[in-house]
Formats: structure tokens, C-alpha cells, sequence
């Protein structure tokens, strides 16, 4: 079941957003709707809706933080009586973007508090193996078994909780059914809180009459502007340019209120580019600044295309690379599947030139991320024509190919020097340096970008005809990949890539 550990989620993503900070959510645990919620046995969902970037992820941390510390969740040795599951869905992690992931990540936390829950699980388990995790029917199967646990007659009270439900890509509509059957069932104990944008398929979808409740951030304009302001002071008290300068610091807290226009993102983007302004410069720079996101994101583009010599060629490239990536790249994935490796050797290069892609992307612990769901949307949409200039298929097309090329390169026979080819799995001792660091993401995703044409294009075409690059690379490397896909513990993923590779042949034939 653990796909995800939500708990760690929890923290890269708090993290990586710079800390929480108590004074920006506490207003939500006074918020009528909210304690309506908490109180009233009929009330079961809470819904939390508001635009990009006004807070949504880090005000739901704040509410699991509050709820956590009263249940077995945070507290395993006390005898308390209340559960606590969430997750925290982002578009940009195929592990984090879909229905099933989230139902995994659900019954995991459930598990780990309450281990008698389990028995659910095993009786399908024991009944068809680990092809329970697998195929088209898994959300079905594991619907079923959360169900049976949220039933279960010794389940204490549940609050089960999911943030930014619109990045949920796969499986939507089947996960807002779920909720809708748990929601209108009397007899159980369980209570929801989701977030996400203002989308009207899942305002369609969701129980709103007598159990469920809705809170818009956009109609309580004031508390999120309050929540913004402590967030200001913050981030200006951290500013080490203007540290001593307290009238330069009231400066600046009065021209970001105003130009935040309700926007978290917008003053975390600001202050990241006000890190190395010079103290002089710094209220001319905020008076430049636009308001609002997309504006915001305009001028960041703005500022990539007119960066000198190759640098705006290299940060599209790495930025069309990331964007189309199913999941957050290591920086020597990034290295490879942008083409970087020739020209950027050195990781201390890559870094800079990420760090020249104007805020879009940010690095922690050599894993590189998309600040945020909206960037990806944006870069997708508006930025399309100056990242994508021969579209989507040609950058999809180039991170397979290079996929195949750097797999075929670096795998090898016995590639961890076991030299004992009959050991079990759980027997590998992880090896340092790791010799797949630079393929794991190639080694499960490769099909996935050959695919993103229906293999219609003339490049799939040449590639799937008998002589081509896969022709080639199942000729000899084949072996090779599927230990190494044993050694990543993703032999699932090995099965799956043959089965789409089948189907575009069918399609290509």
C-alpha cells in the first residue's frame, strides 16, 4: 500500500513552500463552515475552493497539523479516539496525480494507526496476490476495501482529508463518487475536508445540500489578506538587504499588500526575485512588478527570452523537459533527457541554468520541481508557442530517444556487483554511489513519451519498424532493463511499459 508516505509529502511540500507559518491559517479553525464541520454529526464534507496560489495546500496543512495532534496519527502510544488520513495531490507526480494513488495513500495512513483494519485488505490479498495493485480494476478493488474499513464497527471517528483535488488528472469522477457514497452514509463516523480550485465538475459532483459545506477563499477575502500580510512580514523581516532598516521595511510591507491581490504565490515569487536585488533598488523593483499571477508569469517568460546567447535556448529546453516530465527529475535525469550532458557536465552548471528559468522551477535535495501546479499550466497554455516551438510530440519524442540512448549505454549485466544472481530483492543493500541514479526515470517512462503520439507520428513509425531504436534496444538491453527495473523495485512498471509497447504496434501496423 505505501505507493507514498503522505507523511513525507507533507513535508517536502511544507518545506519546499518555506515553512508554515501558524499566524496565516488559524483563522480557519474559527471559521464558522469549519466549525460547523467539527461539531455537527450531519455535517460530513467540508469543501475548500479558491483560485491559484491563495494558500489552499499550506492552509490544509495547517488544519492536519491542528487535527494530528489530537489523534493516534501523531500520538500512536496515547489512547486516542479519533483517526486522521490525508493526502496531497499534485499534478506533476504520476505518483501524486491520480485517483488510486490517493486511495493507496488513504488506507496507508488508516493501516499504520489502526492495525486490525488490515484484515480487509488481507482477504482480497490473500484471494489474487499482488494482482490486487495492478491493472485497470485496482481503484475498484481498493474502493471496495475502504469502504469495508470505513464500516468497520471498531473505526473511531475518521477525518479523511485531500488537498488540491483538481490535480487529481485520472480517476476524478470515480473519486468524487467515492466521496458521495461514504458522505451519505448515516451510520458512519467519518468526516471529509478536500480543497481545489474553483472547477465546476467537482462542484457538481459533491454532496453540497445537508452534509456538505462550502468554504470559498475568494469570499473571505479579508481573513486571506490578513493570512498574506503575516506572510509578508515574514518574508521581509528575512530580506537581509534591508534587515536594519525599518522604514525601507515598512516600505515594502505597504507596496506587496497592495499589489498581492490575495495571492500567496505571487509574494513567494516576489521575494525570491528580491533576494538579489540591492537594497536600493528594492521598492522600484516591487513598483514594476504586476499584479496578480499570470501577469507574473509573463514577465518571468519575458525576462528567459531575453536572457543572451544560448541561456534562452538551454532553460527551454530544460523547462519543456520538465513540464512533460511525468514526475519530478533529478537533476542527472534533467542532465540527460534535455540533452545537457555535452554542454552542461557539471551538475554546478545545470544548477545555474535552472536557476536563469526566472522561479518557475526551484531545486531540493537534487530533485528538481515546478513551483507550482499553475506554472505547469501556464508554461502548457500561454508559454506554449515560446517553449513547445515544434510542439509538444517533438520534446516527447526526444526525452524517448534519449532514454533508449543513455539505458543502453549505462545498463549492464549484474550493473549492483551482487554477483549472485539468484538473491532476493529485500537482500540488496542500496549501493553508493548508485550506478541507476542517472536512468531510473528512463528505465520506467520511456514507452510513456514514445506514446504520447499514438505512435502515428514518423518518428514513432521509424522507431517501432524492425531495425529501429527499440527493435535494437529489446535486442540488447532487454535483459539488462529488467533487472535494473528489479533492482528500482518497479517490475509492475516493466510489465505495463510491454503492454502499451504491444498496443502501439497495433496501432503503428
Amino acid at each position: 500500500m505505501r505507493w507514498t508516505d503522505p507523511r513525507y509529502d507533507k513535508v517536502r511540500i511544507e518545506q519546499t513552500k518555506g515553512g508554515l507559518l501558524e499566524d496565516s491559517y488559524k483563522w480557519i479553525l474559527d471559521h464558522p463552515d469549519f466549525r460547523t464541520w467539527r461539531s455537527e454529526e450531519q455535517s460530513r464534507l467540508l469543501w475548500i475552493k479558491g483560485d491559484a496560489g491563495k494558500g489552499k495546500t499550506m492552509l490544509l496543512i495547517g488544519i492536519i497539523n491542528e487535527i494530528g495532534q489530537m489523534t493516534r496519527l501523531m500520538r500512536p502510544t496515547t489512547d486516542v479516539n479519533l483517526l486522521l488520513s490525508y493526502f496531497l495531490c499534485q499534478g506533476t507526480d504520476v505518483k501524486l496525480n491520480n485517483a488510486t494513488a490517493v486511495l493507496r495513500g488513504l488506507i496507508y495512513l488508516l493501516l499504520i494507526q489502526q492495525e486490525s483494519l488490515v484484515s480487509h485488505l488481507q482477504v482480497e490479498y490473500d484471494r489474487v496476490g499482488k494482482s490486487l495493485f495492478e491493472g485497470d480494476n485496482v481503484f475498484y478493488a481498493l474502493s471496495e476495501i475502504f469502504q469495508n474499513m470505513l464500516h468497520d464497527s471498531t473505526l473511531p471517528a475518521a477525518y479523511l482529508i485531500i488537498d488540491a483535488l483538481d490535480e487529481c488528472e485520472t480517476g476524478l469522477p470515480q473519486l468524487l463518487e467515492l466521496i458521495n457514497q461514504t458522505v451519505s452514509v448515516p451510520y458512519t463516523r467519518v468526516k471529509w475536508i478536500i480543497s481545489s480550485r474553483n472547477i465546476p465538475e467537482i462542484e457538481q459532483r459533491l454532496p453540497l445540500d445537508d452534509s456538505g459545506l462550502k468554504l470559498s477563499l475568494e469570499l473571505n477575502a479579508e481573513h486571506v489578506s490578513h493570512a498574506i500580510g503575516v506572510y509578508i512580514d515574514h518574508n521581509v523581516s528575512q530580506l537581509a538587504s534591508i534587515k536594519h532598516d525599518k522604514a525601507l521595511q515598512g516600505q515594502v510591507r505597504s507596496q506587496m499588500r497592495q499589489k498581492a491581490d490575495g495571492t500567496f504565490l505571487w509574494v513567494a515569487l516576489v521575494f525570491k526575485e528580491l533576494q538579489i536585488v540591492q537594497r536600493y533598488d528594492i521598492l522600484q523593483v516591487i513598483d514594476e512588478l504586476p499584479s496578480g499571477l499570470i501577469p507574473l508569469y509573463d514577465r518571468m517568460m519575458k525576462q528567459v527570452c531575453k536572457l543572451k546567447r544560448r541561456d534562452p535556448e538551454f532553460c527551454r529546453r530544460v523547462l519543456s523537459t520538465a513540464t512533460l516530465a511525468y514526475r519530478p527529475l533529478h537533476l542527472l535525469e534533467l542532465q540527460i533527457l534535455a540533452g545537457l550532458q555535452e554542454e552542461m557536465p557539471h551538475a554546478a552548471d545545470l544548477e545555474r541554468i535552472i536557476n536563469m528559468c526566472a522561479s518557475f522551477l526551484t531545486i531540493r535535495n537534487d530533485q528538481v520541481y515546478l513551483i507550482h501546479q499553475s506554472a505547469k499550466d501556464y508554461l502548457n497554455t500561454k508559454a506554449f508557442d515560446m517553449i513547445f516551438p515544434a510542439g509538444r510530440e517533438h520534446i516527447h519524442h526526444n526525452m524517448f530517444s534519449r532514454s533508449l540512448s543513455v539505458m543502453s549505454q549505462m545498463l549492464q549485466k549484474d550493473i549492483y556487483n551482487l554477483q549472485l544472481p539468484g538473491l532476493l530483492i529485500d537482500q540488496v543493500k542500496p549501493v553508493d554511489p548508485d550506478p541507476l541514479v542517472h536512468v531510473r526515470y528512463s528505465c520506467i517512462f520511456w514507452v510513456d513519451h514514445l506514446g504520447e503520439d499514438d505512435g502515428s507520428s514518423s518518428h514513432s513509425l521509424s522507431e517501432l519498424r524492425d531495425g529501429g531504436q527499440v527493435h535494437v534496444f529489446l535486442q540488447e538491453t532487454f535483459l539488462y532493463w529488467l533487472e535494473a527495473l528489479s533492482l528500482l523495485r518497479s517490475m509492475s512498471n516493466g510489465v505495463l511499459a510491454i503492454a502499451k509497447l504491444e498496443n502501439l504496434l497495433r496501432v503503428s501496423c
